[in-house]
């Protein structure tokens, strides 16, 4: 898979959580703090950002969708489960997919695994890794590449990897509520049936001059009411592509063996693909 795919797949899958794991930095002016009571959009954000900014571990399992309408409809399916930790000023993150499904196949095994980490948590013979990188495991090819999505920052401020993914794609929750205006029409969406009155949908229309306007159409997400955590977003994009993901079961703040962050790549799998950050934008 071209490495600009895998990446911008994985920023996907960031952006989900990244909207349940927000700084939520607000402007605290009082012009502010009275749009927000009486704008309904407004509230709806800074609710998501206040309930979100103590969160230290997510997981869950996740289903992730991608369609593409200009190749016959094709569907692809895969299922999974997605951890999240945060600890100190370090965090990490993993999915780990476990099956697939393809149009009308049948579904099926499918083991394909990103991880996202410090690169001191990487090790390699005769090499240093600075930064922020994706691990990507494929077991069906087999291969491992190790790709830096990110350079080494300021030591006592590392960059957690959701602001990693707010540079790539919109981070409902973490982005500012004036600045995410400033690149979206944002509304909501009144839900009618039975079963989805237990959710906010928030939509997301690209701005004409919006710095995503060449990325996407627009997106919508939905919170689950009870939780107040995103439960599901779509996203079109400008070639009508259409990536959802779908969080089922999640576990909130509960304890995460750190043991899951770890891997050892297979001896059939052969030496690791290492992909410079400097490498990979010429990719």
């Amino acid at each position: 898979m071209n490495v600009k795919i895998i990446v911008r797949v994985t920023f996907v899958l960031l952006w989900m959580v990244s909207a349940s794991c927000a700084s939520g930095a607000v402007d605290n002016t009082d012009t502010q703090q009275k749009k927000q009571a009486t704008d309904p959009v407004d509230k709806v954000l800074e609710k998501l950002n206040k309930s979100t900014r103590e969160l230290k571990s997510y997981q869950g399992q996740i289903e992730y969708k991608f369609t593409q309408p200009s190749l016959f409809d094709s569907q692809d399916l895969k299922k999974g489960i997605f951890y999240y930790t945060k600890e100190g000023n370090k965090s990490r993150l993993r999915v780990n997919f476990q099956t697939r499904k393809q149009d009308e196949e049948p579904e099926h095994k499918y083991i394909e695994q990103y991880i996202v980490l410090d690169g001191d948590s990487l090790a390699y013979p005769g090499r240093r890794f600075e930064g922020t990188w994706l691990v990507c495991i494929d077991y069906q090819v087999p291969e491992v590449k190790y790709i830096q999505v990110a350079e080494a920052g300021d030591p006592n401020k590392p960059m957690d990897v959701f602001e990693l993914a707010s540079e790539n794609i919109p981070l409902v929750g973490f982005t500012k509520i004036e600045e995410l205006k400033e690149q979206f029409e944002v509304s909501l969406i009144e839900q009618k049936t039975p079963e989805s009155k237990d959710f906010i949908q928030v939509h997301l229309k690209v701005g004409p001059n919006s710095i995503y306007k060449d990325d996407y159409t627009y997106i919508d997400f939905w919170i689950d009411r009870k939780l107040n955590l995103p439960a599901k977003v779509i996203a079109i994009t400008t070639e009508e592509d259409i990536y959802e993901i779908k969080f089922l079961q999640p576990k909130v703040n509960k304890a995460i063996d750190k043991n899951v962050f770890d891997f050892k790549i297979p001896k059939k799998f052969g030496e690791p693909e290492i992909i410079p950050l400097k490498e990979k934008n010429e990719q």
